[in-house]
């Protein structure tokens, strides 16, 4: 699908910032354009972005009920009361357990953790989960990435004299439950600075607070920031304010000193010896977790990030591999099963979203198929399979900055039980509701979605000359890692560039390996899935290219090449 690439337009006051920065940081001006494009004025602000500092994250207790939190922690550590560790069975869930089991295992051994089975108690707090603390003789359980809507679960568990405190990032529903503490800091009520913490950030603040409190060394709680990194990364949460510092020194402490799990997975990733990027993380480790609790169990990926033996590690990390591998298969089946049948539809190009449903798919992956839906059509999707009961359910994935949390939310009352936020949510519905819900939910996206959210959007940090990439400039953007959703990698766009001497397809035609020039300065650069551009180039034709700059090592040589995420052809 043709991409849309919109160019940064300064505002007069981002200009004269851009201007001031160049001058006093000794910059070029693009480095200025790009450190104003992401709202820095000043020269100290610059300094302080790049080398953001642990200082700067905020008091834990600014979040609501934080104080109950700690005073009913503290409380069950001093009385020896029996503690579950409660998560969701995704990566965000399954690092959050990891790191507070970590952190509470140092200071009582009266502790358990617990993931809930994704097939037979679904998403978030179960009743089975609660009757397992009640069999275990748990009267407190710490409730990460999940929590805020368990209205009904929350009163079930105080009739069985079982605490909860809630540490949870999603959307609250009308009503907060009645935990001993609810840490989520979207609630209207909670005056907490940064609102885009993700599941295991929230469980790292309470641990801080508790820290903080007790007068723990501040070191002993850093050494789990891998693991929120981890988790920043994978549930693709803005990589601003908090969470950049966070994901900084996560991936720094990684890098310096990954723990035995971490270090196994990184392995059968074959990416050991390698500086990790949240590239990485992404794309290699977070799918690797993930697919633990897809296809078997989220308490299988827990295990590997808390073990402390090395033979172990290896053994678990090689079968969380072949849940990845198995997650593959099923995710292609399911993701050529739903484009057949999009294509059998005579109204598809018609229709603003994409619903797709079939009982013969494994729920494991109907997130992973709605999100490669999205790369094909680019509208609001949803992938749904068949449960219990007559009860379908499934996940949903949006596009550009369109709010499909809101979108499900306007046909609430056709579901059973639905989370999430503006980016991806979970839903379920009986059956027999789901043409009612499609044409509800096409509606409201019809008439709620801008056009320009329509088409993918590349957004463009400026137009450059191929003078402009060099080493100089590689390493002021590397300052501004980590990158992601709201600090995504700078891209660039240089347009009427022409064959050098060797672009040409590659990988059985799928891939463009790009030899480029303007005529004065020749680049190299790949652009994946873009083959079928190399005849263009190949006949003297030029293209625009929109990329970002990266390293490339060959044979014991490194330089720069582009990344083309688009290249458009020129007549």
């Amino acid at each position: 699908m043709e991409s849309i690439w919109h160019i940064r337009q300064l505002s007069a006051e981002e200009q004269q910032a851009a201007e001031r920065l160049s001058s006093e940081l000794e910059v070029s001006e693009l480095v200025g354009r790009i450190l104003a494009g992401r709202g820095i004025r000043t020269a100290a602000e610059a300094r302080a972005y790049i080398r953001p500092t642990l200082e700067s994250l905020h008091d834990p207790f600014l979040m609501r009920d934080m104080g109950a939190a700690v005073d009913r922690l503290q409380r069950a550590i001093e009385q020896h009361e029996r503690i579950m560790v409660y998560g969701d069975y995704d990566v965000d869930g399954t690092t959050a357990v990891a790191l507070m089991y970590s952190f509470l295992r140092t200071l009582t051994d009266n502790l358990i953790y617990y993931i809930p089975d994704r097939y037979r108690e679904g998403y978030g707090i179960s009743h089975e989960g609660i009757d397992t603390a009640k069999s275990e003789g748990c009267t407190l359980v710490i409730a990460l990435d999940c929590g805020i809507k368990a209205v009904d679960k929350i009163a079930y568990a105080n009739s069985l004299g079982i605490d909860f405190i809630i540490c949870d990032h999603h959307t609250p529903g009308d009503k907060i439950p009645q935990a001993v503490a609810v840490l989520n800091m979207k609630r209207a009520d909670c005056n907490y600075p940064y609102k885009e913490l993700s599941g295991c950030g929230v469980g790292f603040k309470l641990v801080q607070a508790y820290a903080q409190r007790t007068g723990i060394d501040k070191q002993e709680i850093y050494r789990l920031l891998p693991l929120l990194a981890m988790s920043i990364a994978s549930d693709i949460v803005p990589v601003t304010g908090e969470n950049r510092v966070l994901a900084f020194y996560g991936l720094r402490a990684l890098n310096a000193q990954p723990s035995v799990g971490v270090k196994a997975i990184m392995q059968v990733a074959g990416i050991e010896g390698k500086t990790i990027t949240i590239s990485d993380l992404v794309y290699k480790i977070g799918p690797r977790i993930n697919a633990s609790g897809r296809m078997k169990s989220g308490a299988e990926a827990v295990r590997l990030l808390i073990t402390t033996d090395q033979e172990e590690a290896q053994r678990f990390a090689q079968d969380i591999n072949s849940y990845n591998q198995d997650r593959r298969d099923y995710d292609s089946r399911t993701t050529d099963e739903a484009l057949a049948q999009l294509a059998a539809d005579p109204d598809n190009q018609s229709k603003h979203t994409t619903v797709v449903y079939s009982p013969e798919w494994h729920k494991g992956v109907v997130g992973i198929a709605a999100s490669r839906l999205t790369e094909t059509y680019y509208r609001p999707t949803i992938v749904l399979t068949a449960g219990e009961g007559g009860i379908i359910s499934g996940s949903a994935r949006s596009v550009s900055d369109f709010d499909i949390y809101q979108a499900i939310d306007s046909c609430r009352d056709l579901l059973t039980n639905f989370g999430g936020h503006r980016f991806a949510a979970g839903l379920s519905m009986h059956e027999s509701d789901l043409p009612e819900f499609k044409q509800r939910f096409e509606e409201y996206v019809a008439s709620h979605i801008r056009p320009e959210q329509q088409y993918p959007t590349l957004e463009v940090e400026a137009e450059v000359q191929l003078s402009d990439m060099n080493w100089k400039l590689y390493k002021v953007l590397q300052c501004l890692e980590p990158f992601g959703p709201e600090n995504e990698r700078p891209l660039f766009v240089c347009r009427h560039l022409i064959n050098n001497r060797n672009s040409r397809a590659v990988s059985d035609g799928r891939h463009l390996h790009l030899d480029l020039t303007d005529t004065v300065l020749a680049m190299d650069g790949i652009a994946f899935g873009q083959g079928d551009k190399a005849a263009h180039l190949q006949n003297g034709k030029s293209v625009d290219v929109c990329f970002y700059l990266e390293e490339n090592s060959f044979h014991g040589r490194t330089t720069l090449q582009m990344n083309a995420q688009d290249v458009k052809l020129n007549e």
